[in-house]
Formats: C-alpha cells, sequence, structure tokens
C-alpha cells in the first residue's frame, strides 16, 4: 500500500496548471495523466471552468505567507470535498489511498488531490515550501509561476533557471551601479 498518493505530484499538478493554463478539459485530463493520475473522471459540462475555479482558490493559499491562515484556507477546501478515506486498488497501481468519492467530477477530484496533497506538502516539508517565483517580486518582472519547494535543504526561490539567471544578473548590475557612485 502507498501511504502518500497525494504528497508531491498533487502540490506540483497545481503548480502545472496555474503556471501554464490548458485550453480545454482534455488538456487538463493529459495534465493529470502527466503527473500519474490513472483514474477516469465523471463528466460535466462544466468541468473546465470549475478546474479554473480550483486552480484559483489554491492559488490563494500560495500566495499567503501566513501558516495559519495557509491551514485555514486549505482546511476549508478539504471540508468542501469532504470524503472518507477509502482504499482502492485501480489501474494496476496496488493498494492506496483515495480522499475522494469514486464518481467525482474533474474539478472536485482536483479539488480533493490537490488540496490534500498541498496539506502533506506543507506539513512534511515545511509551510513556507510554496510561493511565486522570487523574481517576479523585483520591479518591471512579471513572472507570477508558481515554486513548489522540494528542495533538499528547502530554499527554491525560483520557477526556472532563467528566473533565477536573470534575477541573479538584475542583483549584479544593482551593486555595480551602487559602486560606480
Amino acid at each position: 500500500m502507498h501511504l502518500n498518493p497525494y504528497g508531491e505530484y498533487a502540490v506540483l499538478l497545481a503548480a502545472s496548471l496555474a503556471n501554464e493554463w490548458p485550453t480545454d478539459r482534455g488538456g487538463i485530463v493529459s495534465r493529470t495523466r502527466d503527473f500519474g493520475m490513472t483514474m477516469q473522471f465523471a463528466q460535466s459540462p462544466e468541468d473546465h471552468e470549475r478546474s479554473r475555479d480550483v486552480i484559483d482558490d489554491w492559488l490563494r493559499v500560495v500566495d499567503t505567507d501566513d501558516a495559519r491562515e495557509r491551514a485555514t484556507l486549505l482546511n476549508a477546501h478539504m471540508a468542501a470535498v469532504a470524503a472518507y478515506p477509502r482504499l482502492t486498488d485501480h489501474d494496476g497501481e496496488g493498494w492506496h489511498l483515495h480522499y475522494r468519492d469514486d464518481d467525482d467530477t474533474l474539478s472536485r477530484v482536483l479539488q480533493a488531490v490537490i488540496s490534500v496533497g498541498t496539506a502533506l506538502h506543507l506539513t512534511t516539508r515545511g509551510m513556507h515550501r510554496l510561493s511565486r517565483c522570487a523574481a517576479g517580486r523585483a520591479p518591471g518582472d512579471d513572472c507570477r509561476n508558481v515554486v513548489v519547494d522540494v528542495t533538499r535543504n528547502g530554499r527554491q526561490r525560483y520557477c526556472s533557471v532563467r528566473c533565477a539567471n536573470r534575477d541573479a544578473v538584475r542583483r549584479h548590475r544593482a551593486r555595480g551601479s551602487l559602486t560606480a557612485e
């Protein structure tokens, strides 16, 4: 039995969806497959729109630095999709837990998986290990990508090497202009 089927991959899935939103339901389902979700989802005409709402609600968790507020928001997200945990063995994955009903729609499954996965990520790795890219904090830098810190030392601040390099160059140039004065 897998002990944590909704851990890291779920929060990375949420970040992937937030950073690059698919144009349709098929794109969302494809992304869930990319992150290891193999189950089928009940279909609803509002899946794309409601799934976007799930991600937008999740971004409120990302955008607060206060641990208590994060916990309050995540608790509300999990309560909204509360289902008793159940053992399941589908698609050759082996026995594992689902925190959702078997016949839930795509958006409801995403809300359950992402909220539980985010809660597990933050409680096991640290409440500070979810943020926006540090490069976007600089004036004029428009990067708003989500960073899920899965590093060993807990210091990931950038969404990509490109953003880290751009910010390093900006800091270097700022130091150069200070010494030239």
